[in-house]
């Protein structure tokens, strides 16, 4: 098991690696200097020239990519171009974001949608049809459609919901549960959606395997075979589709963070990317793979504890 953990340990360093020089090649390819873009359209040729010259963006690129890799090892990934704010500093307030919603959304995705399917799966006929319909509904539903109208159902209409804006934990528990309720039940619901076809699809196939019919010959209780082995047997791909779900909703968030002014990873992106904030935009990258290869590392360690034959190899 040591073994195992240390290659994926250097395997995720590997990943993280390539990643960070791809965004520093891409971030490279991008037009215009850090000197132009800092200094506006006004700004003469001479004085771009002087910035860029102060910044090393005219040293050759191995020795800017290890300056910046060495300072972004430390947790410095420099200032922005455009305001001079620290990226470090700014990457920090937005993480509780995105972190918050990613987690708050997996975790009523993954309530909902195992509910739906082993419902589905167990109960059969006319019931599952109804499920069947209702999940394909949701997954036909864009999310911004459906942010639409929460806001006007639960922000508009009734106020029981902030319709935008984030607050912090620290600031109020209460108000930073209300203001991410929203975000959380608008990406939840598609997310549920493809979780509740992919529990129905692995109960299923659970509940025809021969130690199955064995347990229920033998009379043992409903809910510890639905709910102990059934589900056991059955959670590797759920497992694997609760973690997927995670990391697309840790690094694909964008639209929500926009539509309810959410300032997380996915609005920093895309505002770095428009104004080609070179340091931003490495940075957000850095940071969202780093998560993403984390989380895998995860379910790949979960997926070795749940299946017996990768536990015993």
């Amino acid at each position: 098991m040591a073994m195992f953990v240390a290659k994926r340990l250097l395997m995720a360093l590997a990943t993280v690696l390539v990643v960070a020089v791809l965004a520093f090649l891409l971030v490279h390819a991008m037009p215009g200097s850090p000197g132009a873009v800092s200094l506006g359209a006004g700004a003469s040729q001479e004085a771009i020239e002087e910035l860029n010259q102060r910044l090393g963006w005219n040293d050759p690129l191995f020795v800017q990519f290890f300056r910046w890799l060495g300072d972004a090892v430390q947790g410095n990934f420099g200032a922005s171009l455009i305001d001079g704010r620290s990226v470090s500093a700014d990457l920090a307030s937005r993480l509780p974001v995105t972190a918050s919603l990613a987690a708050g959304t997996t975790v009523l995705s993954a309530i909902l949608g195992i509910a739906l399917g082993v419902t589905a799966a167990v109960r059969g006929g006319l019931l599952d049809r109804i499920l069947g319909g209702f999940v394909g509904l949701l997954v036909a539903l864009p999310p911004f459609w459906i942010g639409i109208i929460f806001v006007y159902l639960f922000a508009v209409q009734s106020s029981v919901f902030p319709a935008t804006g984030y607050v912090p934990f620290e600031v109020s528990p209460q108000d930073w549960a209300l203001s991410l309720a929203l975000p959380i039940i608008t990406l939840a619901v598609g997310a549920a959606a493809f979780l509740a076809r992919q529990t129905r699809a692995s109960m299923l196939e659970a509940l025809q395997q021969e130690h199955i019919r064995t347990l229920r010959a033998t009379a043992t209780p409903t809910w510890k075979i639905l709910y102990i082995h059934a589900l056991r047997y059955a959670s590797l791909p759920i497992v694997a589709g609760i973690a997927l779900q995670f990391m697309g909703l840790f690094g694909g968030s964008v639209i929500a963070e926009q539509l309810f002014a959410m300032p997380g990873l996915g609005q920093a992106v895309q505002a770095s990317v428009s104004t080609h904030d070179a340091p931003a935009v490495q940075g957000v990258v850095v940071i969202a793979t780093i998560v993403v290869v984390a989380v895998n590392l995860l379910l790949e360690l979960a997926t070795k504890f749940l299946d017996p034959k990768l536990r015993a190899s």
